[in-house]
C-alpha cells in the first residue's frame, strides 16, 4: 500500500509562508521512482482543484492563482514533494492534498495515489 504523508500546514497570516512536505512511502517495498507528483487544495463547499505540477524531470506548473507565490519542488531521491508557499492570503485557505502518479514499485506501477491532507487557514 502507498502512503503519502503531508506536514507543515496551520494557521498563519495573510501575508505569511508555509512549507508543505509529502512524503512516499510502500507499506510492503521500495518505491523505485515514481512520476508526476501534484498539489491539489479544496476549500468548503468547493471542488478539489490543482495547485501545483512537477515532473520527475523537474518541469513545473501552477494554477494562475498561485503563480509567482508558490513554488514546487521535489526531492527524488526522498520520494518528496515540497510546496513552498509565500504572500498567502485568505482565499488560499483550504485542505492541500498530496497526489503521486506512476509509482514504480517492485510489484508494478501504482497511480494516482492520494495523502490525507493537510489543513491551511490563512486569517486576515
Amino acid at each position: 500500500q502507498v502512503h503519502l504523508v503531508e506536514s507543515g500546514g496551520g494557521l498563519v497570516q495573510s501575508g505569511g509562508s508555509l512549507r508543505l512536505s509529502c512524503a512516499a512511502s510502500l507499506s510492503d517495498g521500495v518505491i523505485f521512482s515514481i512520476g508526476d507528483m501534484r498539489w491539489y487544495r479544496q476549500a468548503p463547499g468547493k471542488q478539489r482543484d490543482m495547485v501545483a505540477s512537477m515532473t520527475s524531470g523537474g518541469v513545473s506548473d501552477y494554477a494562475a492563482s498561485v503563480k509567482g507565490r508558490f513554488a514546487i519542488s521535489r526531492d527524488n531521491d526522498k520520494k518528496t514533494v515540497y510546496l513552498q508557499m509565500n504572500d498567502l492570503k485568505t482565499e488560499d485557505t483550504a485542505v492541500y492534498y498530496c497526489n503521486a502518479d506512476r509509482l514504480a514499485t517492485a510489484r508494478g506501477l501504482r497511480y494516482d495515489s492520494w495523502g490525507q491532507g493537510t489543513q491551511v487557514t490563512v486569517s486576515s
